[in-house]
């Protein structure tokens, strides 16, 4: 009996590292045949993810150029994504939550009559310029998908609302919780170790496109009073490529002996700063997902967010870009002890590292291969190990 081939189609760094235990778990399956598809939408961060851990894809659709602008990517993507899904025919097309390469991988199957499945699948602002593109990104991919993996109940319920079919969903816990036990026994130190040891550290990522320009400046100009003001604190910011961000971090925050512009760290890497981080202050979706299982509050430098779960739980606290909002929220957890203690000792919401192998039971039971559904993820019944 031939194997079901499962088509994997990313484009970008956190979708790479979310995808990859899933891609490891399908590698192991008896009758289930991975074909991983990137669009490379973007390059040099995403080829760091394939070669971490040992990911070769089948196909590779070289999108990216430079200065490129969303309707590039998507006229490139569907141009070179139509004949790859035609020629391989797979039985399932997973893709990963919010990116361009997810929704337009989505429509392709569509528009072939293949079946999607949405890892990821469920998170809401309801807003669609916050986060733009990624909102519409991911409801248009609700829209279209045949099967969703929701990593949470809050995620499910939100499918159950928009009238998706109740079979179709299946609670998971995200894959990102998956990824520390693949890389617990590797290091990469970087030569920032050396420079923050013995001192508090504040990593911060700030990327996000509805951000960019004054947004950004506000939140520079906190991170820089916090320092100003805690002899014990240190600064670490990896620096997105974007001269969008890049030219108001170098403005803002360059020329302080205890603030590092760095560049973008390799995975192994970044999980050795979230070991090190004392606190994070970011705009990304997936660090908030991946700080609770290293202890680290998180501040989340946006207004909206469509991981709830953490907010409710108490490892992440939302506190936009405003200036003042941004230091008062900070200085909180870098001078009183009890505060940070409520933040730091939250158990993860969002997954147990058994999130890959749910959506493998998953797809079993979409294939037919099993007859009872997985059990879903619930918080608390298990720590994710790291």
């Amino acid at each position: 009996m031939s194997k079901r081939k499962v088509m994997l189609v990313f484009g970008v760094r956190p979708e790479a590292i979310k995808m990859a235990p899933l891609v490891l778990a399908l590698a192991q399956h008896d009758a289930m045949e991975p074909c991983v598809v990137v669009t490379a939408q973007h390059r040099a961060l995403l080829d760091h993810v394939l070669h971490t851990f040992g990911i070769h894809p089948a196909h590779d659709l070289d999108v990216m150029q430079q200065q490129q602008t969303l309707e590039d990517i998507s006229v490139r993507v569907l141009e070179r994504l139509a004949p790859v899904m035609r020629a391989e025919r797979p039985d399932i097309v997973l893709v990963h939550g919010d990116t361009l390469t997810t929704f337009l991988a989505s429509y392709v199957a569509f528009l072939q009559c293949i079946r999607v499945g949405h890892v990821e699948a469920g998170l809401r602002t309801w807003d669609k310029h916050a986060p733009y593109p990624e909102e519409m990104n991911r409801q248009l991919t609700g829209v279209l998908a045949d099967v969703h993996f929701a990593p949470t109940k809050w995620a499910q319920d939100n499918l159950l609302r928009e009238q998706k079919d109740a079979d179709s969903i299946f609670v998971t816990g995200n894959t990102i919780t998956d990824v520390p036990a693949l890389l617990a026994q590797r290091s990469a130190a970087h030569a920032i170790g050396a420079w923050c040891a013995n001192r508090r550290v504040v990593l911060v990522t700030a990327h996000r496109r509805e951000s960019h320009g004054d947004a950004h400046r506000r939140v520079f100009r906190a991170i820089r009073r916090l320092v100003e003001r805690i002899p014990d604190v240190v600064v670490v910011y990896p620096v997105h490529p974007s001269p969008a961000v890049r030219d108001v971090a170098e403005e803002e925050l360059s020329g302080h002996e205890r603030i590092r512009l760095i560049d973008p760290l390799g995975l192994v890497e970044m999980y050795d700063m979230y070991r090190l981080a004392y606190l994070i202050l970011t705009d990304s979706g997936g660090v908030q997902e991946e700080a609770p299982s290293f202890g680290v509050p998180v501040l989340v430098l946006r207004d909206t967010t469509e991981r709830p779960e953490g907010v409710a739980a108490g490892t992440l606290r939302l506190v936009g870009t405003d200036e003042e909002r941004v230091f008062s929220e900070a200085w909180t957890l870098l001078t009183d002890a009890r505060a940070y203690r409520a933040m730091a000792s939250v158990a993860n919401p969002f997954g147990d590292g058994r999130a890959s192998a749910r959506i493998v039971e998953a797809l079993e039971y979409t294939f037919g291969m099993r007859m009872q559904r997985p059990e879903p993820f619930v918080p608390g019944r298990k720590e994710c190990g790291v």
